[in-house]
């Protein structure tokens, strides 16, 4: 499986599912990523948490426990 957590800074990714549940999925969905969203991986941090991304035209931080939750292609 690949996550968000995965992908190489500069790359595109299209999410095509989401793990987790209840309140942490919700809170996932409700910063735009949901099924079909792509997301462009801006920057990592220097000790890898959290990554940059821009989805949905904003760029928004995600920590790297939120990014393995994200099933991308």
């Amino acid at each position: 499986m690949k996550t968000l957590k995965n992908i190489k800074i500069g790359d595109y990714a299209k999410v095509v599912k989401l793990h987790g549940e209840g309140a942490i999925k919700r809170r996932i969905m409700d910063m735009g990523i949901t099924k079909g969203a792509i997301i462009y991986v801006r920057k990592v941090a220097p000790l890898g948490d959290p990554i940059e991304v821009t989805v949905r035209n904003y760029e928004l931080s995600i920590r790297k426990a939120d990014a393995e939750m994200i099933e991308v292609e």
